[in-house]
């Protein structure tokens, strides 16, 4: 497993990230490691939930308690909280960084895995939904996509609300929601002025799972992302939310959501994939130069070769491009649409690396011993949720062209 960055002498992190991604690694290797084969073996884990909560799921309290002590005592718990809420301020290639390490394996890490829009909680706001899903008290996911607004939610966003009083009334369905069953509240966009729609006319509203007038559909929408579902579709009915519990400023909901699709949906799918493309070389690598077919190792054909070589010049160049976004993002730029391009970079090459890496194993790549099979779905997926390829590739075209 090799450290980010630090695979060839063009680029090298500055030496307190390396030391973070360090310990990560070696996190990694004595904690996550020995768990995975039952984690991949489990019928339990699921896609999209809260790291805990896929623990607990897979591994009871005991282990998950172990884990979380690890990750508060080392201060990784705080890895993306901002220093002003308790965080460690790192930057966002620090973010970056040390999530590939974590993305590794398939066991998962825990650590308060906070929305960035959730840090504009104001007043009681913040007592009531910022600092518990900052302790990991309690767990939150995002609605924007409906049955027939998922590439172009605002211009087709049906879900509405009307102001009556000193609260709103929602009214409409989400689909797709990763986590809506699982998350003590949800952060759900809802149409407040239909003339404006995304120019200042949907609202980002706070709803908490014990609202009577919101219904989760269980058992949620099966998928091949694994047993347990964690795609859900969740209705509104009349569903009445306290004008306390707006997030933001009424109006201003669809710009908060870009900037969680931004670096939560787009950018940080580099690290995501990052770390299982590393995983998938290393296997890929180990298996090369141990299986032997007709007299030969795998590793002394040349069509293995070329197969790797291309694995790793996939890796090399989405390392690249997702760290010098990240060091852009940390310069104050605007990076929706370069986040875009890392996004759909790493969906498309990640699944690839991973379907090479399957292909090499032949009929062990299949196996449950191995995580490659899991991580393909993972990345395959990704070139759908989070906003499609083809919709990655209008919003760079629209820029290069506007340029």
């Amino acid at each position: 497993m090799n450290t980010a960055g630090s695979t060839d002498g063009s680029f090298q992190l500055p030496e307190e990230i390396v030391e973070i991604c360090d310990l990560a690694k070696r996190i990694v290797q004595k904690e996550l490691m020995p768990l995975e084969q039952e984690f991949l073996l489990h019928p339990g884990h699921a896609f999209g939930i809260k790291e805990t909560t896929n623990l607990r799921r897979v591994f009871g309290d005991d282990i998950t308690e172990h884990l979380i002590k690890i990750s508060k005592d080392t201060g990784l718990w705080h890895l993306m909280v901002p220093e002003e809420h308790g965080g460690s301020g790192l930057s966002m290639l620090a973010q970056v960084a040390i999530l590939e390490q974590f993305n590794y394996t398939a066991v998962p890490f825990p650590f308060a895995n906070v929305g960035n829009i959730l840090y504009q909680c104001k007043g009681d706001q913040i007592d009531r939904f910022l600092t518990p899903v900052i302790e990991g008290d309690m767990t939150t996911c995002f609605a924007q996509t409906e049955p027939n607004a998922g590439s172009d939610p605002g211009g087709m966003m049906q879900t509405n609300a009307v102001k009556d009083g000193d609260h709103w009334v929602l009214n409409g369905t989400k689909m797709w929601i990763s986590g809506a069953a699982e998350s003590d509240m949800i952060m759900v966009q809802a149409v407040t002025d239909v003339e404006k729609r995304q120019r200042g006319g949907i609202t980002m509203f706070m709803v908490t799972k014990d609202n009577p007038g919101m219904q989760v559909e269980e058992p949620g929408i099966k998928t091949w992302l694994g047993p347990h579902a964690s795609q859900y579709i969740v209705n509104f009915d009349n569903c009445r939310v306290p004008e306390a519990d707006v997030l933001g400023e009424v109006g201003n909901g669809f710009r908060l959501a870009q900037r969680w699709l931004t670096i939560h949906d787009r950018l940080l799918r580099g690290p995501f994939a990052l770390g299982k493309m590393q995983r998938a070389l290393d296997l890929s690598i180990d298996w090369a130069k141990q299986r032997v077919t007709f007299g030969k190792p795998l590793a002394a054909r040349q069509a293995i070769q070329w197969q790797i070589v291309d694995m790793f010049i996939d890796l090399q160049a989405l390392r690249a491009l997702t760290y010098q976004m990240a060091a852009r993002a940390d310069a104050g730029e605007d990076i929706r649409t370069e986040a875009g391009m890392v996004k759909l970079t790493s969906m498309i090459w990640g699944a690839r690396t991973l379907d090479q890496a399957i292909q090499i194993h032949g009929a062990m790549g299949e196996s449950l011993e191995l995580p490659l099979t899991l991580f393909y779905r993972y990345l395959r997926h990704g070139q759908i949720g989070g906003g499609a390829n083809e919709i990655q590739r209008m919003l760079i075209a629209r820029k290069l062209l506007r340029d």
